[in-house]
């Protein structure tokens, strides 16, 4: 590890817990399932570590998203939940690729932030009106700051919009590594943006195919 180079962990809660997907993000392409072309990092170091998280932001699907058919994409949440879990994967980058990152889900737009600021505050508001323009600091692991971004709107404020199959099959790959596909199931299923949009039959087909219907979990 370079001494002159600050590290932090960029936790993912969307696509990005699909290592290859997120590694777009890093070297530049286009993911599996995504009409969108990534530009990657100037440092196209690969990730130094990974492991997986959870947190209380609560997790939901909304907006439209042109790379993914036009249909929902996930966000969390700006307040904790104490019974609401959100499946993560960490991965520990440079600062400069963690603000690559963030460059490249706000469409390229350059922005200034001071992540030192952004740990002080909890959260920091950088483009009030960006799908992804609010970085939240979420603490830290092994000695190394733990951050994510979101949108900067409260989760009423929007519509709930269903993700399409190669969106959530992109998330369920990346879950996978570290749940089985019942846990998958019983994660999704009452998701704002799955629920009511997704039957239990559907959802099981992206997970892990037609052949399986999962039981619903008791009530």
């Amino acid at each position: 590890m370079s001494e002159s180079k600050q590290y932090v962990w960029y936790a993912s809660y969307g696509s990005n817990l699909n290592k290859n997907r997120f590694l777009c993000y890093i070297k530049g392409g286009s993911p599996a399932g995504s009409t969108r072309v990534e530009t990657g990092c100037k440092d196209q170091s690969l990730p130094i570590a990974e492991s997986s998280l959870k947190f209380n932001y609560p997790l939901y699907f909304a907006k439209e998203a042109a790379g993914w058919q036009s249909q929902g994409v996930a966000f969390i949440g700006l307040n904790q939940i104490e019974d609401s879990l959100t499946y993560s994967k960490k991965y520990l980058i440079t600062s400069e690729q963690f603000l690559d990152v963030v460059k490249q889900e706000n469409s390229g737009k350059i922005f200034e932030i001071d992540l030192n600021e952004v740990k002080e505050k909890g959260a920091k508001i950088f483009r009030r009106h960006a799908w992804y323009g609010n970085i939240i600091y979420l603490g830290e692991d092994r000695g190394y700051p733990i951050f994510t971004f979101t949108a900067p709107w409260e989760q009423a404020e929007v519509e709930m919009k269903k993700p399409s199959h190669n969106y959530l099959a992109t998330i369920i790959n990346g879950l996978k590594t570290d749940y089985t596909n019942e846990e998958i199931f019983y994660y999704l299923q009452d998701k704002p943006g799955i629920r009511g949009f997704y039957s239990d039959e559907e959802l099981t087909k992206v997970i892990n195919g037609p052949e399986t219907l999962i039981n619903k979990k008791p009530s």
